[in-house]
């Protein structure tokens, strides 16, 4: 019996998605739950599960599709799963009698043992750096391959391409010593997409001004040094940076409560709880899931909650009620080597506070021209609802209290 796959319920204000990647072809076993495609949203990537066990049957849909919430995009033969595990060589016999486009893409996509799905990016990126994806460790959900693997494997692996280089020598652009000129498009993600027409509806609709100040990181460097070790074998992570910012955005914004506020049409929302949506790298984008209730949390709590949104990040695994809502943005642009920064405002919110890299530089002290880990630190903020006497107080605040920590213990 064939059983309809259709576009499961999205979120809130999710109409639609598109098809990002097929994770079984027409004729694979398919076993009941087991994801079949990935489908990619304005905020996360949603994977399909199968809603019964059996064989993969029709694709209706193909990857970079738009498909609506409740379209069908796949069929499943339900209860042939067994047959399909207990002859394994049929189900690829029948798969390219059905579908001739997936079969001949095959080779491409199965390019060795345990290796059976690679979206077109890591394919893409397989085949440019001449690796061999069957001997790469996948990082990614269910040990599936990420772009990030395939770079690394690439560049800890310098004989590799030195193995491929007789062909290119064959090749004509070699043969007569002229430099390979290519270009190639390829259409954006929707992720892509959203991000590209939420920051520009910032910068039209915000009156966007940004303040910097830096601080000496010594106070709050010798701390972690000093508590690291009984830190992580108290609480299971690790201390780092994030929780003494995150603490001293708290601080500060309860003594300007316009930087964890927003503006709704005429009027003025205020917020008294703060949602830090943290901006962190995945594989699609920029995502910026939300540690909620982050004034409450304590130093671990924080550490805990940011590594677990990270990590979710990276394997994809993000959901949309984690990326949803937000009062305050920290972008940690230092962990990339950013020096400064004027950081794009996260709508609806009014403010985004920008992080940058550590260096040492002289600076005065007593009179004294001495070296201090310093570090630039940005707000970006709506100048239709924050003074510029409001950001600079804000900014001041976050910088006396992570130079000396004591301030956020005894909210000073």
């Amino acid at each position: 019996m064939s059983i309809e796959v259709k576009v499961p319920t999205l979120g809130e204000s999710v109409t639609e998605a598109t098809i990002g990647e097929w994770l079984k072809r027409p004729g694979e076993a398919v076993a009941i739950d087991e994801p079949i495609a990935s489908l990619e949203t304005d905020k996360v990537a949603v994977e399909v599960p199968s809603p019964v066990a059996g064989v993969m049957g029709q694709q209706v849909a193909a990857v970079g599709d738009t498909v609506n919430v409740g379209a069908t995009i796949a069929t499943i033969e339900a209860g042939a799963g067994k047959a399909a595990a207990a002859a394994p060589s049929a189900a690829p016999a029948k798969a390219e009698a059905a579908a001739p486009p997936p079969a001949a893409s095959a080779p491409a996509e199965e390019t060795g043992d345990g290796v059976t799905t690679l979206s077109p990016a890591v394919r893409r990126l397989v085949l440019e750096h001449g690796v061999d994806p069957s001997k790469i460790k996948g990082s990614g959900k269910d040990g599936r391959l990420t772009k990030e693997d395939v770079l690394a494997a690439a560049n800890n692996a310098p004989e590799a391409p030195a193995a491929a280089a007789p062909a290119p020598a064959a090749t004509a652009p070699a043969a007569s010593g002229a430099p390979a000129r290519r270009e190639e498009r390829v259409k954006m993600t929707r992720l892509r997409q959203t991000i590209a027409k939420r920051l520009k509806s910032a910068q039209d609709t915000a009156a966007m001004l940004t303040t910097f100040n830096d601080v000496d990181m010594s106070a709050v460097m010798a701390t972690r040094d000093k508590y690291r070790d009984s830190f992580e074998k108290k609480h299971g992570v690790r201390l780092g940076f994030m929780s003494f910012f995150t603490k001293a955005v708290a601080l500060a914004a309860h003594d300007i409560p316009a930087v964890n506020a927003r503006i709704d049409g005429d009027e003025i929302v205020y917020f008294d709880y703060l949602d830090v949506s943290v901006a962190v790298s995945a594989p699609n984008g920029l995502v910026v899931p939300v540690v909620r209730n982050a004034d409450a949390m304590s130093f671990a709590d924080i550490e805990k909650a940011i590594a677990d949104l990270g990590k979710r990040a990276k394997e994809g695994t993000l959901t949309m009620d984690d990326m949803t809502g937000g009062t305050f943005t920290i972008s940690n642009g230092g962990v990339f080597g950013g020096l400064m920064s004027t950081p794009i405002i996260n709508p609806p919110q009014s403010a985004v506070l920008g992080l940058h890299r550590i260096e040492e530089r002289p600076v005065v002290r007593d009179g004294q021209i001495v070296a201090r880990p310093m570090m630039y630190l940005a707000l970006s903020y709506d100048h239709r609802l924050i003074d510029g006497r409001e950001a600079v107080t804000f900014l001041k605040t976050i910088k006396e209290a992570i130079e000396d920590p004591t301030r956020l213990l005894i909210d000073l």
